[in-house]
C-alpha cells in the first residue's frame, strides 16, 4: 500500500502546475490588471466576476464566497478529490511520477482510486481505437464513412470500436494489473455470473473527457439491430462521471467557446464531429441526459457569462413536436444565463450530422448563423399551431402565447415581445396584446400601463428629443442622479446596439463606412438614436480623426449635461472584448446590429403581406413579396458576418 507522497514531489507538483493555467481549464479568465487574472466563481452563482487569480503567487481568492487556496486546493475543492487525488492529477498532467514514503498516515486505498480508474480509462481508450483498425469493426466503420467521417476524423475525436465478446477488455485491463473491483467500479465491466465482465460488447465508442482532458467515461452506439439492450449506453453514474455535469467535446471546445463567446447545444455525439469539422468548434452535447441547471454552470463559467455580456448559447432542436418541447424545457432554464439565448431548427428535421452529409459543411455553418432568439422561437411556435386568417384564431394564439410572453422575467423584454407579438398575430393593436400579457403575468402595471413603448430611432411619443426624456419605466439608470441612461440595460438588443456606439466613440477607424450606414432606425433606444443622429451631425465615423479629437468634438455638440454624461459613459466603458478589439471584431458587433434592423423590417412586412389579399391585391401582394426576398437575402449576409463566418 502506497503512504505519504514525499514533500519534494508535492513542491515539484504545485512548482510545475501554474495556477492560471489549471484554472484555465475549467473557467474563462481575462485580466483584472497588475498582473492578476479573474473569471465566474465556480463555487457560488453569480453575474458579476469575484473569483481572482494571482499567478505570481500561485494563489487564487473569490471575494463573493470567501474561498481560496492554492493550485492544489482548487483541483480538491474543484473535482471532489482529496488532497492525494488532487496531487495525482496535477501530477499526471505535469508529467511527474511521484514517489511514497511508508509510515505515513493513510486512510485507505481509496486515496488512489481516482487515479486507478483514470488510468483504467486511458488505457481502455487505446483498446478501443486499436479495434476500430481491426476486421471486427468493418460495420463501425462503414457506420461512420455512411455519415462522412473518414479515418482521420475517427482518430481526432478517438472514437473506437468494443469487441462482440463478453470479456476482451475485462481480460486486458486485468493484465495491466487492475482488479475486478476497479473494473466494476470505472463502469467499464458489469458483474456477470462468473464475475466482472465487458459493459461495451459490439459498439461504436465514443471516449467522453472532463475538462482537463482525462477520459471518465464512455458512450457506446449499438450497431447490430438484432443486439439486445438501447441504441446508446453511456457509463453510469461513478466516481468520476457524474452526466449532469458533463459536456461531451468541451474538451475540445473550451478554448473556443472563451474566445468567440459562443456555446452550440447540440443532441448527439456525431452532431459535436459535425460541427467541429463543418468550421463550429464550439458545439458540445450532454451525455445521456437532458440539458440542466449543472450543464449551464459549466457553460457560463467557459463563456465568462457576466452582466453585459455579448455572448451567445445556441440550442439546436429537431422542428417536430419533440423539438418544441425541448425548447420550452430550455426556456424555463433562460433566465439563469446572463448571455443572450438562441435556438436554430433545420427546416427539413435534420440534425448537423445530417445537414453535413446531406450538403456539406457550409450548410452546418448557416444552420447556426439562422438562430433566432429563444424567446421567438417559442412564441412561434405557438403560432403555428392557430389559424391566423381568423379573429379566434388570433384571439386563441395571443391568449396562448401571452403565457409564453408573461413568464420572461425581464421587463423591457417582455415589453418587446408583447409588441413583436401584436405584428407577428397582424393585429396592429398593441395596447389590446399589452394588457393581455399583463394578465397573464399578474402585473398591472409592470408593462408601464397601457401605453406602447417608445419607438425606435431617437425620439420618444409626443414630441422633444431623446435627451430631453427623463428615465421611464423601461430605462434603467446608470450613473448618479440618473446623468447617463440607457433602455433597459439587461436587454440584449441594447447592449450589441451600445456596444456598436461605444466602437463608434472609442475606436472609429475600426467602423468604416459600415457604422455610419446603419441609419438611426437601425437602434430601439431613444438615447441610441439620438447619438447616432449626433455622430452624423459630427460627419460620421469616417470623418472622425484621432479617437482623442473625436471623443472632443462629439462633446462639444451635445446639448445638455444628460446627452455630454450620456457621452462620456460611451467613451470610457470597456468593451465587451478580451484584449484589444480588431476589425473583425467591430464588424460582427455592426452586423449584428444591422441585422437586428432587418429583422424588424422582415417582421413587419411579413405582418402586412398577412393581412393583404394576394388575389385582390396582386400587383401590391408581388412588390412587397420581392421586398421580403431582398430583405432576406440581406439578412442572411448580415448573419454570416455576424457570426464571424
Amino acid at each position: 500500500m502506497a503512504g505519504r507522497i514525499r514533500d519534494e514531489d508535492i513542491a515539484a507538483v504545485r512548482e510545475r502546475s501554474p495556477v492560471d493555467e489549471v484554472i484555465g481549464e475549467y473557467l474563462h479568465l481575462r485580466s483584472a490588471g497588475g498582473g492578476s487574472v479573474k473569471g465566474l466563481c465556480p463555487f457560488h452563482d453569480e453575474k458579476t466576476p469575484s473569483f481572482n487569480v494571482t499567478p505570481s503567487r500561485g494563489l487564487w481568492y473569490c471575494h463573493g464566497c470567501g474561498e481560496g487556496g492554492d493550485v492544489i486546493k482548487f483541483v480538491q475543492k474543484i473535482d471532489a478529490l482529496s488532497f492525494i487525488e488532487a496531487v495525482e492529477k496535477l501530477a499526471a498532467r505535469a508529467g511527474i511520477e511521484l514517489r511514497y514514503e511508508q509510515g505515513g498516515y493513510v486512510p485507505g486505498q481509496e486515496q488512489s482510486q481516482r487515479r486507478r480508474l483514470i488510468d483504467a480509462h486511458r488505457i481502455a481508450t487505446v483498446f478501443f481505437t486499436e479495434q476500430l483498425r481491426g476486421p471486427a469493426a468493418e460495420q463501425a466503420r462503414k457506420f461512420l464513412a455512411e455519415r462522412g467521417f473518414e479515418d482521420a476524423d475517427a482518430e481526432r475525436f478517438g472514437v473506437g470500436y468494443s469487441p462482440a465478446s463478453w470479456e476482451d477488455l475485462t481480460r486486458h485491463l486485468r493484465g495491466r494489473g487492475f482488479t475486478d473491483a476497479e473494473l466494476l467500479a470505472s463502469g467499464l465491466a458489469t458483474q456477470g455470473r462468473r464475475g466482472a465482465m465487458d459493459r461495451f460488447r459490439g459498439r461504436l465508442m465514443w471516449p467522453i473527457r472532463d475538462l482537463s482532458g482525462d477520459v471518465i467515461a464512455f458512450g457506446a452506439r449499438k450497431l447490430n439491430p438484432d443486439d439486445d439492450g438501447p441504441k446508446y449506453l453511456n457509463t453510469p453514474e461513478t466516481p468520476l462521471f457524474r452526466k449532469s455535469t458533463v459536456l461531451y467535446g468541451a474538451d475540445l471546445a473550451k478554448r473556443e467557446i472563451a474566445h468567440r463567446r459562443q456555446a452550440v447545444i447540440v443532441e448527439g455525439y456525431t452532431d459535436v464531429m459535425a460541427c467541429h469539422l463543418a468550421g463550429v468548434p464550439t458545439a458540445v452535447a450532454t451525455c445521456g441526459t437532458s440539458f440542466g441547471e449543472d450543464h449551464i454552470k459549466v457553460l457560463r463559467r467557459l463563456i465568462m457569462d457576466t452582466e453585459g455580456s455579448t455572448g451567445e448559447v445556441i440550442f439546436t432542436f429537431d422542428g417536430d413536436a419533440a423539438g418544441q418541447r425541448a425548447a420550452l424545457r430550455a426556456f424555463s432554464m433562460e433566465e439563469k444565463f446572463v448571455t443572450q439565448t438562441f435556438v436554430t431548427v433545420q427546416p427539413d428535421g435534420l440534425d448537423p450530422c445530417d445537414v453535413r452529409l446531406a450538403h456539406g459543411d457550409a450548410a452546418v455553418r448557416d444552420l447556426i448563423a439562422r438562430r433566432v432568439p429563444l424567446f421567438e422561437f417559442a412564441i412561434r411556435g405557438v403560432l403555428t399551431r392557430h389559424n391566423l386568417d381568423t379573429t379566434e384564431g388570433q384571439l386563441a394564439a395571443l391568449d396562448e402565447a401571452a403565457q409564453i410572453v408573461a413568464k420572461i422575467k425581464d421587463k423591457g423584454l417582455r415589453i418587446r415581445y408583447a409588441a413583436n407579438l401584436d405584428r407577428w398575430l397582424g393585429m396592429m393593436d398593441e395596447d389590446f396584446v399589452l394588457a393581455r400579457v399583463r394578465e397573464h403575468a399578474g402585473d398591472r402595471g409592470g408593462l408601464g400601463g397601457t401605453a406602447s413603448p417608445r419607438k425606435r430611432g431617437g425620439r420618444p411619443p409626443g414630441g422633444g428629443t431623446a435627451w430631453d426624456a427623463g428615465p421611464g419605466p423601461e430605462h434603467e439608470a446608470v450613473g448618479s442622479n440618473h446623468s447617463t441612461f440607457v433602455q433597459n440595460g439587461s436587454d440584449p438588443v441594447v447592449r450589441v446596439e451600445r456596444e456598436a456606439l461605444k466602437l463608434a466613440v472609442q475606436r472609429p477607424g475600426l467602423c468604416g463606412p459600415e457604422f455610419d450606414a446603419l441609419g438611426a432606425e437601425a437602434f430601439t433606444a431613444p438615447a441610441h438614436g439620438a447619438m447616432f443622429a449626433m455622430i452624423m451631425g459630427c460627419g460620421g465615423t469616417a470623418a472622425a480623426g484621432s479617437p482623442r479629437d473625436w471623443a472632443a468634438r462629439l462633446l462639444e455638440a451635445t446639448p445638455n449635461e444628460r446627452a455630454r454624461a450620456f457621452v462620456t459613459g460611451l467613451a470610457v466603458e470597456a468593451l465587451q472584448i478580451p484584449g484589444e478589439p480588431d476589425a473583425k471584431y467591430a464588424d460582427v458587433v455592426l452586423a449584428r446590429v444591422g441585422e437586428l434592423a432587418v429583422s424588424r423590417e422582415i417582421a413587419a412586412v411579413k405582418a402586412r403581406l398577412q393581412r393583404m389579399n394576394p388575389v385582390e391585391e396582386q400587383a401590391a401582394y408581388n412588390r412587397l413579396f420581392g421586398d421580403l426576398v431582398g430583405l432576406e437575402r440581406r439578412r442572411k449576409a448580415l448573419l454570416e458576418r455576424a457570426t464571424g463566418a
